[in-house]
């Protein structure tokens, strides 16, 4: 008897999954209203869920346990399992036992999601039947397919915490910066949830620039720096501009793709990198990359009206990802407006609030974090109590240059996911300015 934990997106995949596999499970979830119960029980009419706080009977007759990101492993559940050495995986680890065409693995702390995509591109712009999923978006169980020749995975620290036998064929640890320390013990800790995916990769991809991936003699290397091995990814500077190299091998100019910043930079090598370790064709990536538009709500250019560009950048959800889309707007514009706040995670804002102090001249301060940040924040600030109010203001402030949506927060506050809160601010800029 199999028991899947979590009656969310994941759970629901797994449960629809395994019934097609005829495989015999039950399905609990602490909550007492999951978001997917009523579409649930349409659908497994002979299927109760189990619904409320844990119960240790949970556990009878259970030989595994799929179990939902969502759930920590600090979870009552969790801890009563691993006593019994049941053994608990992620809908990641089941879909690997199924695939039959190769995988990728892409995760960081950010830019997980522009380079799986783009990579799925890439791969789709060769003539390669590819799907993408996991963290991104899909569940990985839902891709599955017999034509499908690759397959590229966003995959979360959760996801990797719960996945013990993977078979990537490649595989890139972007970045890691602290994020979701509500969840592990220590930055260590997250740290080597992040690592872990490296033991599970045929081809590693490694960025020289995080200091906290190590080297690795067999793997392929990118970074904002000249290659030094033959095979590597890296750029070179001429006249302010950045020149994308595969060894001494001039590719194209940065300037020459929609993405912009530095951070881009990397995403994009990254993803020439991983293309490169499952030998698809340069020139066919060098012309992806200058296709590739970039991922809504991540630093998304939205319009230009009266002199201004409006940004969203709702998916920045952590203090580094906010850092980041600054640093790349003040390439470009001189006049920021910054609308921040939201639900602050539990992290160190300090260097966001020397970056802002030092470079935004007005900022829009919604949702929880208001008085928090303002006590740290000694440029001009405004409070705002909805996402039409905080463009009103941010408009009343500047008459050239740009307004940036980039919270540095969680959005459950005011919204219902950080998606809903990039449309609603994307809606306000189109029909009303």
């Amino acid at each position: 008897m199999k028991l899947v934990l979590g009656l969310g997106k994941t759970g629901f995949s797994i449960a629809r999954f395994i019934s097609v596999q005829n495989i015999d499970y039950k399905i609990a979830d602490s909550r007492t209203n999951p978001p997917l119960l009523s579409k649930y029980t349409n659908e497994f009419l002979k299927s109760s869920p189990t619904l409320g706080a844990w119960t240790l009977d949970l556990l009878t007759g259970v030989d595994e346990i799929f179990i939902s990101p969502g759930i920590a492993q600090n979870e009552s559940i969790v801890i009563w399992a691993k006593k019994q050495n049941i053994p608990i995986v992620s809908d990641i680890e089941l879909f690997s036992r199924f695939a039959k065409a190769p995988i990728i693995g892409i995760t960081g702390s950010n830019g997980k999601s522009t380079v799986t995509q783009l990579l799925t591109q890439m791969i789709a712009d060769a003539g390669i039947q590819v799907a993408m999923g996991g963290n991104i978006g899909t569940p990985a169980l839902d891709c599955l397919n017999d034509k499908i020749e690759y397959y590229v995975l966003e995959l979360s620290s959760y996801q990797l915490d719960y996945s013990h036998h993977l078979n990537l064929i490649a595989g890139v640890v972007l970045n890691i910066t602290p994020d979701h320390l509500d969840r592990y013990q220590s930055f260590k800790h997250y740290t080597n949830s992040k690592l872990s995916l490296h033991q599970h990769c045929q081809h590693l991809v490694i960025n020289l620039d995080e200091p906290l991936a190590p080297k690795k003699a067999n793997a392929k290397h990118f970074g904002i720096s000249i290659p030094e091995q033959a095979d590597d990814f890296g750029t070179v500077t001429c006249h302010d501009t950045y020149y994308l190299l595969k060894g001494d091998d001039i590719l194209m100019s940065i300037n020459e793709a929609q993405l912009i910043g530095e951070h881009n930079t990397r995403n994009i090598l990254a993803a020439l990198a991983l293309g490169d370790q499952i030998k698809l064709p340069i020139t066919s990536m060098i012309q992806s990359i200058k296709n590739f538009k970039g991922l809504e709500h991540r630093l998304e250019w939205v319009a230009k009206k009266q002199n201004i560009d409006y940004y969203n950048d709702s998916k920045a959800t952590n203090a580094i990802s906010t850092i980041t889309a600054i640093q790349a707007l003040m390439h470009k514009h001189q006049n920021i407006v910054l609308i921040l706040g939201g639900i602050a995670k539990q992290e160190d804002y300090t260097l966001l609030f020397k970056l802002i102090n030092k470079s935004i001249t007005n900022v829009v301060l919604i949702g929880q974090s208001i008085q928090q940040f303002e006590q740290e924040i000694n440029t001009n600030t405004n409070h705002a109590k909805t996402m039409q109010e905080a463009v009103n203001i941010a408009r009343s402030m500047i008459n050239n240059g740009a307004i940036l949506l980039s919270p540095g927060c969680a959005s459950f506050d005011m919204f219902d996911n950080f998606e809903q809160r990039g449309q609603e601010f994307k809606e306000i800029v189109k029909i009303k300015y």
